[in-house]
């Protein structure tokens, strides 16, 4: 799997997930629960426990990267989000394609491919451009650190803010999975699914780094984070 890293911004900095976390990513959670309704976010002491041990055995695994979302003005823990779907294409062609895990060592391993999910953020920090700038050092890592050739990000087909932040982002609709799994809710619903070349991630890289240092100079707005 990866190494763990820290990635430093001005306004946020990501931190390897650990138990440590979980007191203060309970608090987070618990600020205003209204915009969880297509975002998977615990609630309580138990299930942040829970959802952090579920995330360092995915890790353990090499199948995720998570971190912790801390506000650098306080220090204070508002959210979580992670690497996924990690999938490595060194070695011989299979057939039929399928996600696969490293040949060599997986502590040294380094991805072709990634997913950013798992993203959610306390009420407070939604809308002040925290997601945005974790989102640039995310992106900035998998393609400029690991040299992957893709980054994927999905959100509920039903989530419209969701799905209007992660356009905001510069990344293209691939399509919708219709009735792709249940959500939530226990719905059956649509899966859109984004993506981020490498090719393109110069141009998405300027456009984000014009939108987190406009930030800096508005006034915060509330919108709904990634799903």
């Amino acid at each position: 799997m990866p190494v763990p890293v820290t990635l430093h911004g001005r306004a946020v900095r990501l931190e390897p997930l650990a138990e440590h976390h979980v007191e203060a990513l309970a608090a987070a959670a618990a600020e205003d629960r209204g915009s969880y309704a297509f975002t998977p976010v615990p609630s309580g002491i138990e299930a942040t426990e829970q959802y952090v041990a579920d995330a360092l055995a995915a890790q353990a695994a090499g199948r995720a990267v998570p971190f912790a979302t801390v506000r650098t003005a306080d220090g204070r823990v508002v959210g979580s989000t992670r690497f996924c779907e990690l999938d490595y294409w060194q070695g011989p062609v299979i057939w039929p394609p399928a996600p696969r895990g490293p040949l060599g060592s997986p502590l040294t391993a380094i991805p072709d491919a990634a997913e950013i999910g798992g993203t959610w953020l306390s009420a407070r920090a939604q809308g002040t451009g925290i997601n945005t700038e974790a989102k640039l050092l995310m992106l900035r890592h998998a393609f400029e650190t690991w040299g992957v050739r893709r980054v994927s990000l999905r959100a509920d087909a039903r989530n419209v803010r969701s799905r209007a932040a992660i356009e905001g982002l510069g990344a293209v609709l691939e399509g919708v999975h219709r009735a792709h799994t249940r959500g939530l809710d226990g719905v059956v619903r649509g899966t859109a699914f984004y993506s981020v070349l490498d090719e393109e991630w110069p141009r998405v890289r300027e456009q984000l780094r014009r939108r987190v240092g406009e930030r800096r100079g508005t006034t915060r707005t509330r919108t709904l984070v990634p799903a």
